[in-house]
């Protein structure tokens, strides 16, 4: 089973998830979330499969949630819009991102991993 991983190089907990996967011997294609966001398509995918709510997939901690006004923004928003939005910049999106086309983990806690990944 091959995983795709979308992440961000410079983001401490994507280098983190990353040794994890690597440790652990879990092959995975590395996605730049900046240069390679997930489609729109990709996305309501993930979400559907992941059973979190949309507002999950998004950066609350990033600059560009807070430069867009999106805590004030998203309640107004349709699931679609939210969506769309995420599907257009990958700095808005929570990472690390990683599926086998039916799990989802969104972020990085190893212990999520090791129940999602290591089963």
């Amino acid at each position: 089973m091959t995983l795709t991983y979308y992440g961000y190089p410079k983001c401490g907990t994507c280098r983190k998830a990353t040794k994890w996967l690597e440790t652990n011997n879990l092959e995975f294609i590395d996605n730049n979330i900046v240069e390679n966001p997930p489609t729109k398509e990709e996305l309501q995918r993930m979400i559907e499969n992941s059973n979190l709510d949309i507002k999950k997939f998004f950066n609350v901690s990033g600059m560009k949630f807070r430069e867009l006004n999106l805590k004030d923004k998203l309640p107004e928003m349709t699931d679609d819009e939210k969506i769309e939005l995420l599907s257009t910049d990958g700095m808005l999106i929570k990472r690390p991102i990683v599926t086998d086309g039916s799990k989802v983990t969104v972020g990085f806690k190893e212990d999520q991993f090791e129940e999602v990944w290591k089963a």
